[in-house]
C-alpha cells in the first residue's frame, strides 16, 4: 500500500476528501467524503451572548502554533462524553509535517501557563479546513474558535470547513450543504490566494 505523504493529503483536501482514523489505536486511516459537507459561513458567524462576556474579561492568552503537536494531543484525548476519538497518530504526523511548512495551524488559549484548549485546521487558498478542538476548562475551545474566525475574516479566508455539523458548531452558525455546492465553494476558495494573519487580532473581528 501506498504510503500517506503530506502532499497527498494536500490533494485530497483540494479534491474535498479527508482521512479519519476509525479509533486513536487503529493505524489505518479511511477517506471521508460526506454527502452533507458541514460549513460555518464567516459572513453569519454568531457568538453568543455568555461567551461575548468571556470573551471581554479575557481569561485565556491565545497564541497561534506555539504548540501545534501538544494541540494535536489534546483534541486525541479521551473525555466523559467523548470515550475515543478519530485522530491517530499517522494524522498526528502528517499534520505535524504541514504545521512545519506553515499550512496546517492551531489556535491555542492559556491560562497561568498552562495548555487549558484550542484547535488546530489546514489552511488552503482561501478556504480553512478545521480538523478538531478540545477543551480543559470552561469555553477554552469557543474563544479559540472566535479567535480563529477573527484572523480568517481579516486574511481574507472565504470558506471554513467543519467537515460535520455538532450541536456545538450549530450555536456559532455552523450548517450543512450538499457535497456539490461545497465543492463549488471550495473551487471558488482555492482559486484565491490567502496566508493566515501572524500579527495581533482582536477577537472583536469576528462579529464584523
Amino acid at each position: 500500500m501506498r504510503p500517506l505523504t503530506s502532499d497527498l493529503l494536500l490533494r485530497a483536501y483540494a479534491m474535498g476528501i479527508f482521512p479519519m482514523a476509525r479509533s486513536r489505536d487503529d493505524p489505518r486511516l479511511y477517506w471521508i467524503d460526506p454527502d452533507q459537507r458541514g460549513i460555518l459561513p464567516l459572513d453569519r458567524f454568531h457568538v453568543p451572548r455568555s461567551l461575548v462576556k468571556t470573551l471581554r474579561r479575557a481569561p485565556f492568552q491565545v497564541r497561534l502554533d506555539t504548540a501545534f503537536e501538544e494541540v494535536m494531543r489534546g483534541c486525541a484525548e479521551t473525555a466523559p462524553d467523548r470515550p475515543d476519538t478519530w485522530i491517530n497518530d499517522e494524522i498526528v504526523r502528517l499534520f505535524v509535517e504541514l504545521n512545519r511548512l506553515g499550512m496546517a495551524h492551531s489556535v491555542e488559549t492559556w491560562q497561568d501557563g498552562r495548555l487549558v484548549g484550542g484547535l488546530y485546521g489546514l489552511g488552503l487558498g482561501a478556504a480553512f479546513f478545521g480538523e478538531s478542538m478540545f477543551s480543559r476548562t470552561t469555553d477554552a475551545s469557543k474563544v479559540a474558535l472566535v479567535h480563529l474566525v477573527a484572523r480568517l475574516k481579516v486574511s481574507g479566508y472565504h470558506l471554513l470547513d467543519t467537515q460535520f455539523v455538532t450541536e456545538h458548531l450549530a450555536r456559532f452558525g455552523a450548517i450543512e450543504i450538499p457535497r456539490q455546492d461545497y465543492l463549488r465553494r471550495l473551487g471558488q476558495a482555492l482559486d484565491t490566494p490567502a496566508a493566515l494573519d501572524r500579527g495581533e487580532v482582536p477577537w472583536q473581528e469576528a462579529l464584523r
